[in-house]
């Protein structure tokens, strides 16, 4: 099979929280939708609440401290990203969005996105297209057609769950695909160099 890494960035804030279920559901559904085509996916789970700290630093100071610079690189070197995010007045997060603001400009470029988010109610389901869509086409990311909202009956009993897990499948299943056409993503190394050393020395 062939070897792909999958990061999932949660910003939950609670421990445990509905956003980091979400996250784990779909994380799992993207690996078993990647090895039934044949690719066998490594992921890697990235909590914003754990850096939360670092990224005020980094935004103060413009230097990453090494917790929040191990996350971002595992971010730029990713195959794809699942990105999950609690809503607040009918937005990401700011936690949410202060990771994205620190992270080059072209990490995300050509790089397959699901976008995810929960809330209290399903009112709050629409920014997952008037904010979180737009900014990954800004970032220059492949956002799956399907996103997931997930509102709080969405965990319950009633039968909602089983739409939930309809759709978490169907955006997993999209996501898998844009993984399965693409080669292996390659970061490029900042302080290689692109001209022959001998070329240097000779002027």
């Amino acid at each position: 099979m062939r070897e792909r890494n999958l990061v999932v960035v949660s910003a939950g804030l609670g421990r445990p929280s509905s956003t980091r279920l979400l996250a784990d559901r779909l994380s799992a559904a993207a690996v078993g939708a990647a090895a039934g085509l044949g690719v066998r996916l490594t992921v890697r789970v990235v909590e914003l609440r754990d850096v939360a700290h670092e990224l005020m630093n980094h935004m103060l100071t413009g230097f990453p401290p090494a917790a929040l610079e191990e996350a971002l690189d595992a971010v730029r070197s990713a195959d794809a990203l699942i990105a999950v995010t609690p809503v607040f007045n009918a937005s990401y997060s700011g936690l949410f969005k202060s990771f994205f603001d620190v992270l080059d400009g072209d990490a995300l470029v050509d790089k397959p996105v699901l976008i995810a988010a929960t809330g209290g109610t399903e009112r709050h389901s629409l920014a997952l297209e008037h904010a979180m869509r737009p900014m990954f086409a800004y970032l220059r990311a492949v956002t799956v057609p399907t996103s997931v909202f997930a509102a709080t009956q969405d965990w319950g009993g009633d039968g909602s769950e089983g739409q939930l897990r309809g759709r978490i499948d169907r955006a997993a299943g999209e996501l898998a695909r844009e993984i399965d056409r693409r080669q292996a993503a390659t970061v490029a190394d900042p302080f290689a160099l692109t001209t022959p050393f001998e070329d240097l020395l000779a002027g």
